[in-house]
């Protein structure tokens, strides 16, 4: 390894600055972490529950784009990705692509941890060889199907056939393409997935709640029924202490960004900073925050009824993992009504809420308000702009767009089939009906 790599005193990019001492207890894990999807989450799950600290080095966009490709997310958003994860300690921007010795002893990882998939550099060798060598390399089982490789085929391809239609059913092994048998393994798999992300901080036991909301059609997807729904519990998780004021948002949170991210943190800081004022931290007894925050998510049909082309880009299972596995959640509501009517607010199992919190903008085009209950219970409050509120699954698709021929060189290098020009002037061209439609609403409302 490079003497040249390796930083010199003060210019390490996160504390600390001097040398940790080595332990097995402190784990490091690294990656590109290109898009918040879960199969990133699942590896630094799996990590943590090797030791109890999880250092997780994040690579830099230049060596990304000289070993890989170009990245779709700048380092600040990846950053925050991998901060918002439950499971993280420490993230660790500008670490080496290929994984170096004296950059994990100086952090005091002991162990490096990644997924049964080869990663190669530029020259085409292993970059996890150095630690391999050194005996200090855990393999973790790779999440199966999520990559952002197969996220920007989507894109680029527009498919819908990740399409969830009923997630209760597919869990049962009652809905899907497959046979049977296939769709129980199946089932049984994301079932797990779901009780493995309702974990808290260790990986190891109970946290985030996790229900499902079912109601009709009509009910789910816009104002035009009251219902108070059923509720299925998926995993049971720490409930809300008595205490503690119950917050509720909800959305699609397609391709979980940064946006979504720094949304959902701002929430957390408003609670947090209303129980500095309401003395709540006075109080030595009270290990857990003043806010319990629930978070609804739509399904696959409500979101693309709204917004159309191919949207959602994840489907309900995989933007739901995302949500669950932030650390800002304490419970997900799996497809949550669209409009959270008063019936909905008021029969939520943690009772009614105490604030509903709503974004500066909103990427779905709407020719009503939803959000007329909460406001006139006197619950709704508003975050207000921030750094990323502009990043969205539709700002992810032009960016991919707008550099189609590198991503679709990058599909190529994975063996992915890549997007011909039809397909990607039909995604252009369905991009602009949705925009001319959304502009047509906001008119109309």
């Amino acid at each position: 390894m490079d003497d040249a790599a390796v930083p010199k005193p003060g210019k390490w990019p996160v504390e600390p600055q001097t040398d940790v001492k080595t332990s097995e207890d402190r784990i490091w894990v690294d990656g590109c972490f290109d898009f918040a999807h879960h199969g990133h989450a699942g590896a630094m799950l799996q990590a943590r529950r090797l030791g109890k600290e999880l250092l997780v080095g994040i690579h830099s966009d230049e060596e990304i784009m000289d070993n890989k490709g170009p990245t779709v997310m700048t380092l600040k958003e990846r950053v925050a990705a991998v901060d918002a994860c439950r499971w993280s300690t420490k993230s660790v921007p500008y670490a080496p692509y290929v994984t170096s010795l004296p950059w994990i002893s100086h952090y005091g990882c002991q162990y490096v941890v990644h997924g049964d998939d080869i990663t190669s550099d530029s020259s085409g060798e292993d970059c996890y060889r150095y630690v391999k060598a050194a005996g200090r390399f855990l393999v973790v089982k790779r999440t199966p199907g999520i990559s952002t490789t197969d996220l920007v085929g989507r894109m680029l391809l527009c498919t819908k056939n990740h399409f969830i239609r009923s997630l209760l059913k597919t869990l049962a092994g009652e809905e899907g393409s497959e046979s049977p048998e296939e769709r129980r393994r199946l089932g049984d798999e994301m079932t797990q997935r779901i009780r493995d992300y309702a974990t808290d901080e260790t990986g190891l036991q109970p946290g985030p709640q996790v229900l499902s909301w079912a109601g009709s059609k009509a009910a789910m997807e816009d104002h035009a029924s009251e219902e108070t729904g059923t509720y299925h519990t998926m995993a049971n998780g720490k409930a809300p202490h008595q205490s503690q004021r119950i917050v509720y948002v909800d959305g699609g949170f397609d391709l979980f960004s940064s946006g979504h991210i720094e949304f959902l943190r701002q929430v957390a800081m408003a609670e947090e900073a209303m129980g500095h004022q309401n003395g709540w931290y006075e109080d030595p007894n009270k290990d857990y925050g003043p806010a319990y925050i629930v978070v609804g998510v739509h399904d696959d049909e409500v979101i693309n009824h709204w917004k159309g082309v191919n949207y959602p880009i994840m489907n309900i299972f995989e933007r739901g993992l995302c949500v669950l596995q932030c650390r800002y959640v304490d419970s997900v509501i799996f497809s949550a009504p669209f409009t959270p009517s008063k019936a909905y607010l008021t029969n939520i199992p943690y009772g009614i809420p105490n604030a509903v919190y709503h974004g500066p903008t909103s990427f779905m085009p709407l020719t009503y308000d939803p959000y007329t209950a909460a406001k006139a219970l006197g619950i709704y409050h508003e975050i207000g702009n921030h750094d990323f509120q502009n990043v969205n699954a539709g700002e992810i698709v032009q960016r991919i767009l707008k550099s189609r021929e590198m991503y679709e060189e990058r599909q190529r290098a994975k063996g992915e089939k890549a997007a011909t020009e039809e397909a990607v002037q039909r995604r252009e061209a369905m991009e602009q009906e949705a925009a001319r439609l959304e502009k047509d609403r906001a008119g109309n409302r």
